[in-house]
């Protein structure tokens, strides 16, 4: 499809077109009010572009992005584990247009500020840091590194990915603007999972938080796969066919609503603590380690780095490997397995990891409150699975229960938690996605 037919106009009608519904089909679900809702929503997003950028003319593209869930392997990437990981059919959407210059601006649906970057600087700026136009600077500048081109835009965005809602809102957007770059200045040549590496370092580096490298690798390549960050430049990626629906199960994500203000420390101590056990036993990262060898030199660590972290050591150790045994039992259609590794990933995440509640704040214990009573639940219906999900200390939990009871659990975490505190989610299989092209196919 030639640029040129990327107006306003072309865009509305392809947004109604067959194509656009068999897409949407994929992306959101096979429900026709889902599919109708969806195209309301970039109608909405093209408007709303138009009347933000009334000079636009054109062409304009549009971009899909997807939020993710962490399926296995807590807090394991940041010291080159594996992971298990989902693309989810929340996303962030994008109407984008190049303008040429060496300037970015974005606006966002709820933020009345406008964010914008100057690219003739790409260093860090202190005043920016946790900010969205951190994340802009910080993605051109390593596109620029890399040796990519970069150049100006201007993109209007909404975001189904609701932040705090545990299916990373931010690794969601950090890909969708490598991914407006990658399309309108590169011709789409940078790979998904490059495209990951360059969310994270943006996230490391310019907007100042320590994270690994799965919610961004899960947002750009989509499905549900494995991750395994033993080289982290280069992580292999599998895929793995598995929909909980295919046996009668749904997962969801309980908001418990905790306070994430100030828990960045929190988060920062872990893979702290993790590499400082590593370190002390000369190596760089705990995948570097043994179990065996970890448990003969606890004497002298207590010393040096303090039972907890010694624990975390553990923790690693134990859901690492239990990644492999996860994915194994996906490919072996032995679900009952998964399910009762998904207990055990959450039991360690309590006892040794320490992650459902931070100790700044004890009295806070959304997280721990929402897995007894999800336990309670499932004892009585004597089916499920629950584990934390996500980084932890405040926020969500994840659980697998049969379509059978999905209702009751609900209304009774809705009763604790408020109204639409639980989230059904779908697996969607694409990761992130510059639209007009699959209305050229």
């Amino acid at each position: 499809m030639h640029e040129e037919t990327f107006s306003f106009q072309k865009i509305h009608a392809q947004l109604e077109s067959t194509q656009t519904k068999e897409l949407f089909t994929k992306l959101y679900g096979r429900k026709e009010q889902t599919v109708c809702a969806q195209i309301n929503r970039y109608q909405n997003l093209v408007e709303t572009y138009q009347e933000r950028f009334p000079d636009a003319s054109g062409p304009i593209h549009l971009f899909s992005t997807p939020g993710r869930t962490e399926v296995g392997g807590n807090h394991t990437d940041h010291n080159a584990g594996r992971v298990l990981a989902a693309a989810v059919h929340f996303d962030t959407i994008a109407a984008a247009e190049k303008t040429g210059d060496n300037t970015i601006t974005i606006c966002s649906e709820g933020y009345p500020e406008v964010f914008q970057a100057d690219l003739s600087t790409l260093k860090p700026i202190p005043e920016e840091k946790e900010t969205t136009t951190a994340l802009i600077r910080g993605t051109a500048a390593r596109f620029r590194q890399l040796g990519f081109s970069i150049g100006g835009f201007r993109a209007y965005v909404s975001s189904s990915v609701a932040r705090g809602s545990g299916l990373s809102s931010s690794a969601s957007i950090e890909v969708l603007l490598g991914t407006i770059l990658n399309t309108l200045y590169n011709d789409g040549r940078m790979a998904p999972a490059l495209l990951a590496i360059v969310g994270q370092y943006a996230e490391n580096i310019f907007f100042g938080k320590p994270c690994g490298l799965m919610d961004q690798m899960a947002c750009a390549v989509g499905g549900f796969i494995t991750i395994d960050f033993k080289d982290s430049e280069r992580p292999a990626i599998r895929k793995i066919r598995f929909d909980p629906a295919a046996h009668g199960y749904h997962m969801l994500v309980v908001d418990t609503g905790g306070n994430h203000a100030d828990l960045t420390q929190d988060y920062a101590d872990v893979p702290r603590e993790m590499k400082q056990v590593a370190e002390a036993l000369g190596k760089r990262v705990l995948r570097e380690l043994t179990m065996e060898e970890l448990i003969e030199n606890i004497p002298t660590l207590r010393k040096r780095v303090g039972d907890r972290a010694i624990l975390r050591a553990m923790h690693f150790f134990g859901d690492d490997q239990r990644v492999v045994r996860q994915a194994r039992a996906l490919e072996e259609d032995r679900f009952r397995d998964f399910l009762d590794m998904v207990n055990e990933s959450g039991s360690s995440s309590w006892r040794l990891l320490q992650n459902c509640y931070s100790n700044q704040n004890p009295q806070e214990q959304g997280v721990p409150l929402a897995l007894a009573v999800t336990e309670n639940f499932i004892r009585q219906k004597g089916e499920g699975a629950c584990r934390v999900h996500g980084g932890g200390f405040a926020g969500t939990i994840q659980v697998y229960l049969p379509d059978s009871c999905l209702a009751e659990y609900v209304e009774q975490m809705e009763n604790i938690f408020g109204d639409k505190a639980v989230t059904i989610l779908n697996i969607r299989p694409f990761g992130t996605l510059h639209l007009n092209p699959c209305w050229s196919e």
